[in-house]
């Protein structure tokens, strides 16, 4: 139970006034960089300009590859894969939230393949080698800015495959809480839920954990619970950006994942769903995670869910287990869609059960298997009821 390999070689520049090291860090991987952004908020902020000028201090050659979506498309993967091998690129940075993070990785491997990069995230063929990739992130949510991993959409296959390789993780990463300032209260909530979702989905472990482990999930995801509704509502506070910045990085960079031994279930489900609907991944995060919830408790599960009730949202320990657990997820929904406002069903996001059995079997086979094989291991049609859940 307790073997395993810690390795986060992330060189972190965390708060203000850190980019003057932008150029130095790049430098140490060639001189020519290739900057990779999405729609151009970065430009608004005046993040784009910054950047630029660190990168021409450092004498170094700027190429681009912007455009990058919310939800990364493998076309856009090949994009950047092809300026690499044309412009001979040494470096990647990649400046935004997970998405262009997410894409900037695939890119990086992509530049060491010959053919489509679909076959890279789908494993047809094996992640050899990949570009150093330095990151400055601009909203705190995936937290690929510290892990090996990413999600790439193919909207030809209505497929979203999530897939890592330990030379994928970025090198160094900036982190200035001041660069999350201007995203909107939606996004703050989506990447908020993100990130709880991401250490529900480890904490729950049907093999149990290190209790020093259980406690540093419980404190970051009563930090999340903290401090989301107040970026939400001051956008400004740095103490909340800072605690949501730095929890989105450890809450999926390896560390409390060190005793996992199952795969996670709302992630999977949730590819599902903005593959083929192209919804924000953190909404069908949030609208997914209590439903999961309540189907998969049972005597069985219940004393888990008791102690994340809790721990988490002080729920009163005297409750019986299964009191104590319903409590818990009532907190978790009010927390979503009372104090983040996000919204509550697939219903209104215009959804219905018109693909569901489809998705289902989808999420189900994502790792090459017949049921999902997480907390409690799910069939397509577990899956599907699910779905349903959330109508």
């Amino acid at each position: 139970m307790f073997k395993f390999t810690y390795n986060i070689p992330t060189k972190v520049y965390f708060g203000g006034d850190q980019l003057s090291n932008l150029g130095p860090e790049l430098k140490k991987f060639g001189k020519r960089v290739l900057l990779c952004y999405g729609g151009g908020s970065i430009k608004k902020i005046e993040l784009y300009d910054k950047i630029v000028t660190e990168i021409k201090k450092a004498g170094l050659e700027l190429f681009e590859l912007s455009g990058i979506e919310p939800n990364p498309r493998v076309t856009s993967v090949n994009r950047g894969a092809q300026i690499c091998k044309d412009e001979n690129i040494d470096v990647l940075l990649a400046v935004g939230g997970g998405s262009v993070i997410d894409c900037t990785k695939f890119v990086g491997a992509g530049r060491y393949y010959d053919g489509d990069a679909w076959d890279l995230v789908t494993r047809k063929a094996p992640i050899t080698n990949c570009l150093p990739i330095v990151t400055v992130l601009t909203l705190a949510a995936t937290g690929s800015e510290m892990d090996c991993g990413g999600v790439i959409t193919n909207l030809k296959t209505n497929d979203k495959i999530g897939m890592g390789a330990s030379i994928m993780r970025p090198r160094v990463s900036f982190l200035d809480p001041a660069n999350t300032y201007t995203v909107s209260s939606y996004q703050t909530a989506c990447g908020s839920a993100d990130i709880f979702s991401h250490l529900v989905e480890t904490y729950f472990n049907p093999i149990g954990s290190m209790f020093m482990l259980d406690t540093f999930m419980e404190g970051m995801m009563k930090t999340v619970v903290k401090y989301a509704p107040v970026a939400v509502a001051h956008p400004k506070n740095e103490e909340a950006r800072a605690n949501l910045m730095w929890t989105s990085s450890w809450a999926i960079n390896d560390f409390v994942s060190a005793c996992q031994r199952c795969t996670w279930s709302c992630h999977p489900m949730e590819h599902q769903l903005s593959a083929y609907y192209d919804i924000t991944h953190g909404l069908g995060l949030a609208i997914l995670t209590p439903r999961w919830m309540r189907y998969v408790l049972d005597e069985t599960t219940a004393e888990r869910f008791r102690n994340f009730a809790v721990s988490v949202f002080g729920v009163d320990p005297t409750l019986p287990n299964m009191e104590a657990a319903k409590a818990g997820i009532e907190a978790v929904e009010k927390f979503l869609f009372e104090d983040l406002k996000l919204t509550k069903t697939l219903t209104e996001l215009g959804i219905d059960k018109t693909h569901f059995a489809e998705m289902a079997d989808k999420a189900c086979h994502a790792k090459g298997g017949r049921v999902l094989k997480g907390y409690k291991h799910l069939t397509p049609k577990d899956v599907e009821a699910i779905y349903e859940m959330c109508l």
